[in-house]
């Protein structure tokens, strides 16, 4: 039996134009395509579509439910992009153990954490 991928996540939005711009202006995904109505963003084998929805805020009411986590390279890197940007941090680029973590706020308050491993916390995984 073919077990489920998770391949893909929806953002919906009131503002998708300004939130796409924002995900592709931090970070770089590998694609940026129209979909049919949906602006998708390819990171590794992960999609992103951003669209709007009108049963959704301005602001997530409750962003601790869900939180987009981006590995990346090279933390230190990706956090001064997003400063350069203006960013507004929950919690600031940190050490933990040797692998480093920063969580940001998007346009909309969803949480977007940066999440560079350690060679060492890879391998224990």
């Amino acid at each position: 039996m073919k077990r489920p991928v998770l391949g893909s996540m929806l953002l919906a939005s009131t503002d998708p134009k300004r939130l796409r711009t924002w995900y592709v202006t931090a970070l770089e995904p590998a694609e940026n395509a129209d979909v049919a109505a949906y602006g998708v963003l390819r990171f590794g084998d992960f999609h992103l579509f951003i669209d709007t929805r009108a049963d959704v805020g301005d602001k997530n009411p409750e962003p601790g439910r869900m939180i987009v986590n981006f590995d990346v390279p090279d933390a230190r890197a990706v956090v001064a992009r997003m400063n350069d940007l203006g960013v507004t941090w929950l919690a600031e680029l940190e050490d933990r153990d040797g692998s480093l973590f920063a969580t940001a706020i998007d346009p909309d308050g969803n949480y977007v954490q940066i999440i560079e491993l350690s060679e060492a916390h890879r391998a224990g995984m």
